[in-house]
């Protein structure tokens, strides 16, 4: 772990000089064409300054894996008493861009310096995140520039918008150009994700590619390829995670600007609780990962009843207003979110791939009949790899797992799977245990299974749909108008509305 410190201190110094001569000099001229912008960045374009990739690996991936906490507003696993949350209200409205600038110029960055050492290792992982963050970027907002995008410094000032299909075959091929260039010659030094570990990142690589299989399982094909047979020849041939070992995830470290993303967050400690839908799920399975994520209503911490007791956790109507959910603080009748959110420095670690959610992705494509083999299996071995997660990392587990056996778990009737039962029920199944084991993990992915599959059947108020997507960045209106406009007409005939209903989920 000093070993990492002492890496992302150093990317944080690298970074320091990054955003005065490359990012943000990259980034303007990719999305903007704002020419003061340019005329205090660009002091030098011919710099032939160089940077080892390895920095950069740290600092990309240190900004990749960080958690996010709006999803679980919009995903009814929390709530807010403060004030109004667009988030949880199903109001939002623009996104940011900011991923151009932060994540992908870095990325192309990282990868061009590996070029001049040829290190194919750098690539490769720059393919990976290159993917996961357009892969991201298309899921929010539908076309975006992806074939023009982050090249300011070749002169594209207003990059094109790609269809969501050509986007999402182009990543795919980005993953598979990844996997076939990963190697154990070349050296990954800076990486904090799996220390060095090309077995681990190639896992992850072919994992991430099942998972865009799966998130387009409503369509049949996706550029050239046919999802369901693409998907049969990844899982049967390549190597997959097998173990939470594989986890794709970032471990944080108690140091400056390394602890974990919610580390003294003043919001969770006064103003955060429990949504009741998602608190009701564990209760009504006695399942006590429940403990790990939620604390003791203050009624029940002033009855002395124990932590494991079920009747002590209770939580608000994410579709009430907040001063409803608030009178529930007055009552003693609501649980804040674990205060080991806030108060750990290290906590859990963050993904963006576990081998949970790749087990269930497999339960989910073995119902489907895309690939052989019992969907039971994988969906059993899903909630046990859940289980091992929170048992390994949540300190003192044994005071919420003490007696827990996870197969009788799996047997309880809310819990068992039957494989001979019919295709949505199998789905309702996978896809609501899959839920219940991303609460702060996986950023949006829960949201986008709603959207998919309709599951978990999240409490919406009446007149007010789950939107399907944001809306563009003001700044697309200001610097890249045109591009914008003929991206919209031939997705949404003109109009850039949350619920307008993007391709992958026609």
């Amino acid at each position: 772990m000093k070993n990492n410190i002492n890496v992302i201190t150093r990317a944080r110094q690298t970074a320091k000089w990054l955003n005065i001569k490359s990012i943000l000099l990259a980034g303007a001229l990719a999305l903007t064409s704002c020419e003061s912008s340019l005329d205090t960045i660009n002091e030098n374009p011919n710099d032939p300054a160089s940077i080892d990739p390895k920095y950069l690996l740290t600092y990309i991936s240190k900004y990749t894996f960080q958690v996010d906490s709006d999803n679980m507003y919009a995903s009814r696993m929390m709530i807010g008493t403060d004030g109004e949350n667009k988030y949880q209200y199903m109001k939002w409205n623009d996104t940011s861009f900011e991923v151009y600038t932060k994540g992908l110029l870095n990325t192309g960055k990282m990868m061009q310096e590996a070029e001049k050492i040829n290190n194919k290792n750098y690539i490769a992982i720059g393919k990976f995140y290159r993917a996961y963050h357009f892969f991201n970027i298309s899921l929010r907002v539908g076309s975006a520039p992806y074939s023009e995008a982050a090249k300011g410094e070749s002169g594209i000032t207003q990059p094109k918008y790609d269809t969501q299909d050509a986007i999402m075959s182009g990543i795919l091929s980005e993953l598979k150009e990844a996997n076939d260039l990963i190697n154990t010659n070349d050296k990954i030094e800076g990486d904090i994700v799996f220390s060095g570990d090309a077995l681990k990142w190639k896992k992850l690589i072919n994992s991430f590619r099942l998972k865009i299989l799966m998130t387009l399982s409503k369509k049949t094909t996706v550029g050239s390829y046919n999802i369901a047979t693409e998907f049969a020849a990844i899982a049967g041939s390549q190597p997959l995670m097998t173990s939470i070992s594989d986890n794709g995830e970032l471990k944080f470290a108690d140091a400056a600007d390394s602890r974990y993303s919610m580390f003294n967050n003043s919001g969770y400690g006064s103003s955060l609780y429990m949504a009741d839908y998602f608190i009701n799920l564990f209760k009504d399975r006695h399942d006590p990962r429940l403990f790990t994520f939620a604390a003791q209503t203050t009624g029940a911490k002033e009855a002395g009843k124990a932590i494991t007791d079920f009747t002590g956790y209770n939580g608000g109507n994410p579709t009430s207003p907040y001063s409803d959910n608030a009178a529930l603080i007055t009552a003693k009748n609501i649980s804040k979110v674990n205060d080991r959110f806030y108060k750990d420095a290290t906590n859990e670690p963050s993904s963006v791939l576990s081998y949970s959610e790749l087990e269930f992705i497999l339960a989910e494509a073995s119902a489907r009949g895309w690939i052989s083999g019992s969907a039971k299996t994988h969906y059993d071995n899903a909630i046990k790899a859940s289980f091992t997660f929170y048992q390994t990392y949540v300190k003192n587990p044994g005071q919420y797992f003490s007696g827990f056996d996870v197969n009788q778990y799996l047997t309880t009737p809310l819990v068992v799977y039957n494989n001979s039962a019919p295709l949505e029920t199998q789905v309702e199944k996978i896809i609501t245990q899959k839920y219940m084991t991303m609460f702060h993990q996986a950023q949006w992915t829960s949201y986008y299974d709603y959207l998919r599959t309709g599951y978990p059947n999240y409490p919406l108020k009446a007149g007010v749909p789950a939107p399907f997507r944001f809306r563009y960045p003001q700044s697309e209106y200001s610097y890249n108008n045109a591009n914008l406009k003929a991206a919209l007409t031939s997705q949404y005939g003109g109009n850039d509305n949350i619920n307008s209903k993007p391709w992958w989920l026609q």
